[in-house]
């Protein structure tokens, strides 16, 4: 019998289901774990012990009366430390916001936990989720970076000190982590996931996400806090369905394009090995693997992004930023002083930029159903002052197309590296069914952190 700790998400959600496994014994076993664990991983801002097992006492009651409340019955969860949790320090990892107190849950928070999860504690951020790292590391190698800017979130479900978590990603701040954890990470399309109730970077390129050890994992996560949310305007209307479902379905027929530049050129050795030893994998599941010519359009995407993220974080930080300057770090303060010089002629053209891009990749998903590329550049760098370089990532963030992250093996050293799949917008359940189907062939899909490394 496996320590509950080591349970995935659907797993737990099912044994608790099923009554094998009640909340409450799960929980405690979570605690246990991140009581060992979390003086070397530091990826949790602040716990909730307590309340968490209150919780889980009562919705193992609640199972006996009614039957689940949801899909995440009595799961405990990590949410990143910008999302809003009522009555509740969220501090976004700085000190701006030190000591602030919702008033209420953000969205993904509330609908969380309306299908029962339990939010086990808040995870570790880079500072307002910019450059300025936090404390975490990375639980196969404490001397490396857990990535930016959900590194706790990561580490936390790498580690197994939560089954699943959310984060947010405004260049590559989902699927890096997850990459360099080892774990899968989904960046939905843009609006797919409200925005409500989190701390922003930019609202133009701000998107909530899940991860998890599996992609039925994200894919059950997905599906619980997607849809509609009136406090949201920028959220689309569409609801979504058969995520979950997905996972189950064959991915033949489905075509996977390879990008004829811009990622294996910028990709160390043993990411272009990972990467080639991947390719096949994906046609053992039945997809069709063809090279594709990116449109020249993708050129301007790192220039407009840069351009938009700056000025937009520029403004949401300018209430605090005239009195306070001092109180940031070096890289967020550049970041902010850089973008209150933007003139707004530049910022509108990003603006149109992103727009002709948006139509220029669109129609490149007429040959293809899927684009694959490396996740990252290579593993996780050594030491903890830089994040990593979201580079791949940050085309598809700034486009708001659908993408994830799943393993693709060690490198020489023992580090994680994960293959990027990216959908046309809205078309999460192709992504999943792909993704998922790569899973099932991927012999790397096992992948956790030798223990040994997260004692030291």
């Amino acid at each position: 019998m496996r320590d509950p700790w080591d349970l995935s998400l659907h797993e737990a959600a099912k044994a608790i289901a099923s009554r094998q496994l009640s909340s409450r014994d799960l929980v405690r076993s979570l605690l246990d774990r991140i009581e060992r664990l979390e003086p070397q991983i530091q990826a949790w801002a602040r716990l909730r012990p307590e309340e968490a097992l209150v919780e889980a006492e009562e919705l193992d009651r609640r199972l006996a009366r009614e039957g689940p409340l949801g899909p995440l019955h009595g799961v405990p969860i990590g949410v990143k430390d910008i999302f809003y949790t009522a009555g509740w320090e969220t501090s976004a990892g700085s000190r701006i916001l030190a000591g602030f107190l919702p008033a209420f849950d953000a969205t993904v928070v509330a609908r969380l936990k309306s299908k029962g999860a339990i939010i086990l504690g808040k995870t570790v951020t880079t500072e307002f989720a910019t450059f300025d790292p936090g404390p975490t590391r990375n639980p196969w190698n404490l001397r490396h970076t857990p990535g930016g800017s959900s590194s706790g979130s990561a580490a936390a479900v790498a580690a197994r000190m939560c089954p699943g978590a959310f984060g947010t990603q405004t260049a590559g701040s989902i699927l890096r982590p997850a990459a360099f954890c080892g774990i899968v990470g989904l960046k939905p399309s843009y609006g797919r996931i409200s925005r409500h109730g989190v701390v922003p970077v930019s609202w133009t390129l701000d998107h909530p996400g899940p991860m998890g050890r599996t992609v039925q994992d994200v894919a059950i996560l997905l599906e619980a806090t997607a849809g509609p949310d009136g406090y949201d305007t920028t959220c689309l209307e569409e609801t979504l369905e058969g995520c979950v479902s997905a996972c189950e379905r064959p991915a033949s027929g489905l075509r996977v394009g390879v990008p004829d530049r811009f990622f294996l050129e910028r990709s160390t050795p043993e990411m272009v090995s990972a990467y080639r030893r991947a390719l096949p994998l994906l046609e053992e599941a039945g997809m069709e693997v063809r090279e594709i010519h990116l449109p020249p359009e993708f050129d301007d995407c790192l220039e407009a992004h840069r351009t938009i993220m700056y000025a937009e974080a520029a403004a949401f930080h300018q209430r605090w930023f005239r009195d306070r300057s001092d109180e940031y770090g070096p890289k967020i303060r550049a970041m902010i002083e850089e973008g209150l010089r933007i003139p707004a002629v530049s910022y509108l053209r990003a603006r149109e930029t992103r727009t002709a891009c948006i139509q220029a990749m669109k129609g490149l998903f007429a040959e293809v159903d899927l684009l694959v590329t490396p996740t990252t550049p290579g593993p996780a760098p050594e030491g903890l002052a830089s994040t990593g370089d979201p580079i791949f990532n940050l085309p598809f963030t700034f486009l708001g197309f659908p993408a994830m992250t799943v393993p693709a093996g060690l490198s020489p050293s023992g580090l994680p590296l994960g293959i990027q799949l990216v959908a046309r917008p809205l078309d999460e359940v192709t992504l999943l069914r792909a993704a998922a189907a790569y899973e099932r062939v991927n012999p790397w899909r096992e992948l956790r952190p030798p223990e040994e490394n997260l004692k030291r």
